[in-house]
């Protein structure tokens, strides 16, 4: 049944087939040759680049964009993954104009775009075949890695192109992290994640398990005795509470589960309500915000408690949700949640101590996660596993990274960093034993 903008409640269908496509299409497309050839010819290729500097994982920026100008890809694609195996999510994800694209000094034009010059190298090579890579000999060592998001996905892969057997174990039904399940479903199209997954293990060494909880399918101590190394990169699985009167009312829901129903469902039958408010300041309430105002909702208003300049928005993001028609108001906590067994409306309060309502038939919660399911003896600290250099934790032969240790952040690039330095360092290790 169709529905428009105006319907009260939480309803599928609200704008028609043809506006929730144009809505979720690929926002830029891939450069052609030519394009890119002609982007690529910006570059000043600067001695000290400080492309190199700001991106995470060092890929060698004037490197491969060189490569790109002189009718290589295959050669660029290379430099780009030996950095980063996970390049072509990373060129779409990436808030470039934070990183790469931050610190190029270009100025004719504006920055050279690093991220699409990426991706035209990095989708190429994906469609080329297996990774571009040969595994070293076998060592006769097996690592396991807990955890199937980008810093597991990297620390395996680096694992197995040094000659390591690797199992790979992923609590969900399909390995990915983030990437998967928790980026918006207008920066990837359905089934990009999946399949650079598969294009990663295509290597070889490399054995997925997934339905592998740890805690409950498996033990630290269990694979501490079965293998010869352990990298954990479990994620943040749990969410925090809604510290509010009335939170535990009718449709209000996680924002992560709201992503992630998008990525794993389609955006053609999520209902959304007519009235959504978003409580949280970070890229998860702002997707939330936006995605619910692509399906279809006729107001959407984020709320954040602390001032505009703290929100971890990048400007690009902003600027989009504001294109989108997202409201964002700062400054502000839920008091209570109203209505009569389902929510209906939410009280704020704001700093100064007044008090205001907005409307709604459907809130999300975007305030953080947590850790679950620590294992015993794991040192923590600020709620993550407390890693030293190269991803070492407090107990011996165990490696952890990602946003579960010290350090990690919600940015994919960050996760695939550690989790390729970690491997390094596990190599190292067992070298040495």
């Amino acid at each position: 049944m169709a529905h428009d903008q105006s319907t009260p409640g939480i309803v599928s269908s609200r704008l028609d087939a043809e506006s929730l496509a144009r809505n979720f299409a690929d926002p830029q497309g891939r450069l052609g040759a030519a394009q890119a050839a002609a982007e690529a010819a910006r570059c000043l290729f600067c001695a000290d680049a400080p492309c190199v500097s700001a991106c995470a994982a060092r890929i060698d920026v004037p490197g491969f964009i060189g490569r790109i100008r002189d009718g290589d890809p295959e050669g660029a694609a290379a430099a780009i993954l030996e950095a980063n195996i996970l390049g072509s999510i990373c060129a779409r994800v990436c808030p470039a104009d934070m990183l790469c694209e931050g610190a190029c000094p270009v100025e004719e034009g504006g920055p050279v775009k690093i991220a699409r010059l990426q991706r035209y190298a990095t989708d190429l090579a994906m469609e080329a075949g297996a990774p571009p890579f040969v595994r070293a000999a076998p060592t006769g060592r097996r690592v396991a890695v807990v955890g199937g998001g980008p810093a597991g996905l990297a620390c395996a892969h680096r694992l197995a192109l040094l000659g390591h057997e690797v199992v790979l174990m992923e609590s969900r039904a399909k390995a990915g992290g983030l990437n998967e399940y928790g980026i918006a479903a207008y920066k990837t199209p359905a089934g990009f994640a999946q399949q650079e997954v598969a294009w990663l293990l295509s290597t070889g060494g490399i054995e997925l398990r997934t339905g592998m909880h740890l805690g409950r399918d498996i033990t630290l101590q269990g694979l501490q005795e079965e293998f010869d190394a352990v990298f954990l990169s479990v994620g943040l699985a749990g969410v925090n509470a809604l510290r509010a009167e009335g939170a535990g009312k009718a449709n209000v829901h996680d924002a992560v589960d709201f992503i992630a129903g998008l990525r794993q469902q389609g955006w053609q039958e999520i209902p959304v309500g007519r009235d959504v408010v978003v409580i949280g300041g970070g890229m998860t309430a702002l997707e939330t915000a936006v995605q619910a105002k692509l399906l279809g909702a006729q107001s959407v208003t984020m709320v954040y408690r602390r001032s505009e300049e703290e929100m971890s928005l990048h400007a690009h993001e902003r600027q989009h949700a504001a294109s989108k028609g997202v409201r964002v108001v700062t400054g502000a906590e839920p008091l209570k949640l109203h209505g009569d067994g389902a929510v209906a409306e939410v009280e704020f309060l704001r700093t100064e101590g007044t008090t205001f309502r907005l409307p709604a038939d459907q809130v999300f919660k975007a305030i953080g996660q947590c850790l679950e399911d620590v294992p015993g003896g794991l040192r923590l600290e600020g709620g993550k596993i407390a890693i030293g250099p190269g991803g070492r934790s407090s107990v011996a032969g165990v490696w952890a990274g990602g946003d579960c240790a010290t350090g990690g952040s919600d940015l994919t690039v960050e996760a695939v960093a550690q989790g390729r330095d970690a491997a390094e360092d596990i190599h190292r290790a067992l070298a040495a034993a």
